[in-house]
Parts: C-alpha cells; sequence; structure tokens
C-alpha cells in the first residue's frame, strides 16, 4: 500500500486496516514458526505498514 491510498483513507477506515493488518502479522509470523516462509521479509513489510497506518492516525487525530 502506497503513502498517497493511505492518506486519502480516514480514520475509521485506518483504524480497521491497523486491526486487519495486525491479524495478518500474527498469522504470518504463526505460520513462520510453524514452517518456513516463501517470503519471510513479508513479515517486515507487515510491520512497517502498521508502523505507517499507526502514524497516519495519529496525525489525522491531531488535527482534529
Amino acid at each position: 500500500m502506497k503513502n498517497s491510498d493511505i492518506k486519502a483513507l480516514s480514520a475509521d477506515e485506518l483504524k480497521e486496516k491497523i486491526v486487519s493488518e495486525t491479524e495478518a502479522l500474527r498469522k504470518v509470523k504463526f505460520a513462520h514458526q510453524v514452517s518456513a516462509l516463501e517470503n519471510p521479509m513479508k513479515i517486515k513489510e507487515t510491520k512497517k505498514l502498521i508502523a505507517r497506518l499507526k502514524t497516519e492516525l495519529t496525525g489525522k487525530e491531531s488535527q482534529q
């Protein structure tokens, strides 16, 4: 997800996306513990996406 896409989301959409991505991260981490992932960089990418979403959410909430 690009930063321009993230900036276009509303605060509620950002919260929903954070919840869904956190759930996806938990599933990917569990799958990686059970057996090796085909692309272990997926964990790092998901963490970075969650951080960008949280940063944008904080920015939107501070503007209100």
